[in-house]
């Protein structure tokens, strides 16, 4: 209940975190989070939220055993299994499985943490709260906070239900066998389960159950009792980090997606601060390492079955914005774990997810690198269309320090590993692939030739004319033309641009003769169509022509 501040005559608001998670957070400099996380974190589910829980076909919830350690678990139903009968509460119709380390945990009163994720879209939602009432088919679930998460890490993936029946009895031990060490060593997904209740009644208190994701081996195996792995950058409330730091005992599970199986663990986890062991592990912002007290293996107990390899999430930090001519603007990205990005080959394009304002959803496009692939971080460049939702919302919306999300780079418009003579041409926004590539060659040893045509409409629309004459520049080998359309009287010949109107095939073919030389070709429909059907014409094999449209 808020409280009066006689004083001020005005009602204080208590803090959504317990002393736990407000220490974490000062450690950490995030001392601003309990400011805006009053108005994040809430005791009800918004209405989005409780649509949200009920679509989904299973729940990860966290509880304690009746030896009060943590444990995490899955409840699975057909869509409608989670019901929000009122904000403040849920009505679950689903119970562990036999054998699961929480079969007899949802009673009266008990603590529980669940959180509803969507692995095929990656949306996700907590909430945490106590068991009002507690049934043979189910029980009624309690509101204590209710808050959304960002989808850092998860790896999108599709799910279905199985017939199949369960194939084994739960097997429990106090030590990690072969099996379950190699099951752990390539997981890229886990769930943690944290709690933590203090004296009085304070809405802080409970359970609390969390998402973790990673590249395949991201948790380390030390021996067949200890655990360790990173803790990441996420929405700064350091709720299971802030449990740790108050109560120790903590609960892991993981669950093989392909033949619907659980591990669940129990044991206490400590957080590592040592600032050389973090750094050893890129974009970690601390370790948490984790003893193991009890072990519970299920194997094929739920219906549910996911696909087994994913694409990973990474969220994305804007960097650097740069204008590049009157319509294209670049992006330079850093991971926002500060962590080291996957590399891409000149030529690939990167496929990114953006939030649509007012709530309506999230649009995916993709956009080829144009930076180099050697740099370490990630440098798309976009034309601003002016019908082009996606290209808006960069150019006129996403400010340096915002974030986005990307998958992992994609594309096989790439260069060869041959050193063949390279033709490049482009036409408008089409210079982005292309100048990745030019990055990468002007990299190499200087033997292979190289020609780099850039065709654009006048020089208010010419990006990228410095970067291009610095990476040509003293590299006898790699040589550039520029061709403006429609050049403004202020444009001057010479200077500006070498012809007037696009280049032809016969042009292409002239620059390089040689039998063996590979053309790559990027621009609008048009310009492709022109140039591939022209040299196929004039006797140049398919195999030897690489295009992309943009």
């Amino acid at each position: 209940m808020a409280e009066i501040d006689e004083t001020a005559n005005r009602t204080v608001i208590p803090s959504p975190f317990h002393d736990g998670e407000r220490q974490v957070q000062e450690r950490l400099g995030d001392r601003d989070v309990e400011r805006w996380a009053r108005g994040a974190i809430r005791g009800f589910m918004p209405d989005q939220h409780r649509a949200f829980f009920e679509d989904q076909p299973f729940m990860i919830a966290s509880a304690r055993d009746a030896a009060g350690r943590p444990w995490a678990t899955v409840l699975e139903g057909w869509p409608g299994f989670v019901r929000s009968p009122d904000p403040a509460s849920l009505t679950i119709s689903a119970r562990p499985v036999a054998g699961d380390a929480l079969e007899e945990a949802f009673v009266e009163g008990a603590d529980v943490g669940f959180i509803g994720i969507e692995l095929a879209t990656r949306r996700r939602n907590r909430v945490n709260g106590t068991v009002a009432s507690a049934g043979s088919d189910g029980f009624r679930f309690a509101v204590g906070q209710s808050f959304g998460n960002c989808p850092q890490y998860i790896r999108a993936r599709d799910v279905r239900w199985s017939t199949e029946a369960a194939s084994g009895e739960a097997v429990r031990g106090s030590r990690l066998s072969a099996a379950q060490t190699a099951w752990i060593r390539s997981a890229d997904t886990f769930f943690i389960a944290t709690g933590y209740r203090g004296e009085g009644d304070d809405e802080a208190f409970g359970m609390d159950v969390s998402h973790r994701g990673g590249e395949r081996g991201f948790v380390h195996v030390l021996d067949d009792r200890r655990l360790i792995f990173p803790d990441y950058a996420g929405n700064r409330f350091y709720n299971t980090l802030g449990n740790i730091l108050a109560d120790a005992r903590t609960g892991l599970l993981f669950l093989d997606f392909a033949n619907g199986s659980l591990l669940q663990v129990t044991g206490r986890a400590t957080i590592v601060w040592d600032a050389e062991e973090v750094a050893k592990v890129p974009g970690a912002r601390q370790l948490v390492s984790f003893e193991v007290d009890e072990i519970v293996e299920l194997t094929s107990v739920l219906h549910l079955r996911w696909q087994k390899e994913a694409s990973a999430i990474r969220s994305l930090r804007l960097a650097e914005k740069i204008r590049e001519s009157s319509d294209v603007t670049s992006f330079v990205f850093e991971a926002r774990d500060e962590g080291a990005l996957p590399s891409f080959k000149a030529g690939q394009h990167l496929p990114i997810e953006l939030s649509l304002p007012a709530g309506h959803g999230k649009i995916q496009r993709s956009y080829s690198f144009s930076g180099d692939p050697s740099e370490g971080r990630y440098r798309i460049s976009v034309k601003r269309e002016p019908n082009g939702l996606v290209s808006r919302l960069l150019h006129d919306v996403l400010q340096v320090g915002g974030y986005i999300d990307a998958g992992r780079p994609a594309g096989d418009f790439a260069l060869p590993e041959t050193k063949d003579p390279v033709v490049l041409a482009s036409a408008g926004i089409g210079i982005t692939p292309l100048l990745s590539m030019l990055h990468h060659l002007a990299g190499e040893d200087g033997s292979r030739p190289v020609w780099f045509v850039q065709s654009v409409r006048d020089g208010d629309h010419h990006p990228f004319r410095q970067e291009v004459e610095s990476l040509t520049a003293g590299r006898p080998n790699i040589r550039h033309e520029i061709r403006y359309s429609r050049p403004q009287p202020s444009d001057v010949s010479g200077q500006d641009y070498d012809a007037v109107g696009r280049i032809t095939a016969q042009e292409l073919l002239d620059l390089s003769p040689k039998l063996q030389t590979q053309y790559f070709l990027c621009g609008p429909s048009a310009f492709l169509a022109d140039l591939k059907s022209g040299l196929e014409q004039l006797g140049v094999s398919q195999e030897r022509i690489h295009f992309e449209a943009f």
